[in-house]
């Protein structure tokens, strides 16, 4: 029993590394994911050791099973509240909107509008890439005024020039001016 629940706190370890080491290979963060896969290997070795060590006893399998179905969605609760990188988010509607364009900007979001052409009409887009913890924030303010807009984010593998660049080049020098008179 107490092999099962041993099995079972490692999943629950295993499992959200596992998640986070997969997140950090995608997004580039090579050094982060080498030493997150040195603590899943631990991991890994000793909860498979002690499954192998006697496969007769099914409890300790269940609890394998087990602990990793939960660990799942623990690493992803987890991945959503770190929300790592940047969402490209792209809304469609029906004519120019000033006042939400502006809000935008005010709160912070880079947005670029352009006037498209639709199935039957003109529509115009507007186009932000933003931080992912920001995405929610973004679509609530788009919703408080465009309720119909059409709104479709996804992940940018990588980006070079513009608004964003720049804040991140801002915000990395005063990060190392802090670190170097701390």
């Amino acid at each position: 029993m107490v092999q099962a629940l041993i099995i079972f706190v490692a999943q629950l370890l295993f499992v959200p590394v596992l998640t986070l080491r997969t997140i950090m290979m995608v997004k580039g963060m090579k050094e982060k994911a080498a030493a997150m896969g040195i603590l899943e290997g631990i991991i890994y070795v000793g909860a498979l050791g002690l499954v192998f060590s006697d496969l007769s006893n099914y409890l300790n399998m269940a609890s394998y099973a087990l602990g990793f179905g939960v660990g799942l969605y623990i690493g992803a609760i987890i991945e959503q509240k770190l929300a790592i990188g940047y969402v490209t988010i792209e809304v469609n509607i029906m004519q120019r909107n000033e006042e939400l364009t502006n809000r935008l900007r005010v709160v912070g979001f880079s947005v670029s509008t352009a006037e498209v052409e639709g199935m039957n009409s003109s529509r115009f887009r507007l186009d932000c890439t933003a931080r992912r913890d920001r995405e929610r924030e973004f679509i609530e303010i788009v919703n408080a005024y465009e309720p119909s807009a059409f709104i479709v984010s996804f992940e940018p593998r990588n980006f070079k020039g513009g608004y964003i660049t720049k804040a991140m080049k801002k915000r990395k020098e005063k990060f190392l001016k802090k670190k170097m008179s701390a």
